[in-house]
């Protein structure tokens, strides 16, 4: 007998965070969430992305009380607001390999947001696409990235038989730093004259004038992805508290910002794979001994990951997306990374795919994101 409870108080969130590191306790590539982190991202109270969304998490239990699978589901404003589309999601989806299980989790999600009146469900949102989402498809082999995810291959029948469809792919694209075309370099270095002549600087972000930095770096991050399908614009104290816990984790050497006559149109930032050390705190607990193992962690580290690029549109099809691919090449050579991964991009991105194909990127991951219209039968 299968039951479905509502996540209402501190021990019972302890167990639905708890609940992966028991599904995934003998899979070789899953790296533990940090439970800190986790407790972080779920407090409904002290999350900002809460200010404008709503959630409710639920966890399957058989009759001995044994966690089977979690799931929440989701509402937000924002996303509403952007694109005129009334629709919810689901997320933290985590299950047993039991279409009942998963069946009932389902369920739950899709009732309760029937009653908030969206007219379909999108997911996994882990809450939004502003942080971990999509199920992975392909590209098992190897552990996931920092801010990536990893998990079971059944969960894509589990999703298909429920009556979930497609929606989108994205896409992660694996680079060595010995692949980059030296010609790239060179080409894009002649481009940064050229833009500099007009007033265009490619500079450092100044991590000692971080709140100046995080209002201009918000500002383009809002409008150059205002079209991308499934974007969320970020409010003020969104955006704050990501910069805030990238900056504990990446460095000035793989952060730049660009720049016209003053003006902010575009960044990069790169972030050191910290899943490197990570996935060996198996049960995601820092305290007592765990947090030893991050000291000095940059220099550990072999591999990064390329997080985001973001261009305002006017300024697209002048070089300056080759100009940061090539500044965070030269900023991960000088920092001893070896290896690179560029996510997520998603498929329609027909630009930006290019721009990693031109820089010998190869396609090693395919994350989904499902949809169900409440609308059409099941």
């Amino acid at each position: 007998m299968i039951s479905i409870k509502n996540v209402n108080g501190r021990p019972s969130l302890n167990r639905f965070i708890g609940f992966p590191y028991q599904l995934y306790k003998n899979d070789k590539n899953y790296v533990p969430e940090l439970r800190l982190a986790q407790h972080d991202i779920l407090n409904r109270k002290k999350n900002p992305f809460y200010q404008h969304a709503e959630a409710e998490y639920f966890m399957a239990v058989n009759n001995d009380g044994k966690v089977l699978g979690r799931i929440a589901a989701i509402t937000n404003e924002r996303y509403v607001a952007h694109w005129n589309e009334n629709v919810g999601f689901f997320g933290f989806f985590e299950c047993v390999d039991d279409q009942e299980v998963a069946n009932a989790l389902f369920d739950s999600a899709v009732e309760w947001l029937k009653k908030k009146g969206v007219n379909g469900v999108y997911g996994p949102m882990n809450p939004s696409t502003n942080d971990q989402c999509g199920t992975l498809i392909d590209g098992f082999e190897t552990p996931s990235y920092i801010m990536m995810v990893h998990n079971k291959e059944y969960y894509q029948r589990l999703f298909d038989n429920y009556g979930f469809s497609k929606k989108m792919d994205l896409l992660c694209y694996h680079l060595t730093t010995d692949d980059v075309p030296k010609r790239m370099l060179a080409l894009a270095s002649k481009i940064e004259e050229r833009l500099a002549k007009k007033g265009i600087i490619i500079r450092k972000v100044n991590f000692k004038d971080i709140k100046n930095e995080t209002a201009k770096i918000r500002h383009i991050y809002n409008t150059a992805w205002e079209k991308n399908w499934g974007f969320v614009p970020m409010t003020e104290p969104e955006f704050e508290k990501l910069v805030k816990e990238l900056k504990m984790v990446t460095t000035p050497d793989l952060v730049y910002i660009v720049e016209d006559k003053g003006e902010p149109v575009a960044f990069v930032a790169c972030l050191p794979n910290i899943n490197e050390i990570t996935i060996n705190i198996r049960n995601g607990r820092l305290f007592p001994f765990n947090f030893l193992k991050l000291i000095g962690f940059r220099k550990k580290v072999k591999s990064l990951r390329v997080l985001t690029l973001g261009l305002i549109e006017k300024y697209r099809k002048t070089g300056i997306d080759a100009c940061l691919y090539a500044k965070s090449f030269e900023g991960a050579q000088k920092l001893g990374y070896e290896e690179a991964e560029a996510s997520w991009i998603l498929e329609n991105n027909l630009m930006m795919n290019r721009a990693l194909e031109n820089v010998n990127g190869k396609v090693y991951k395919k994350y989904r994101i499902y949809e169900l219209n409440f609308n059409a039968n099941k």
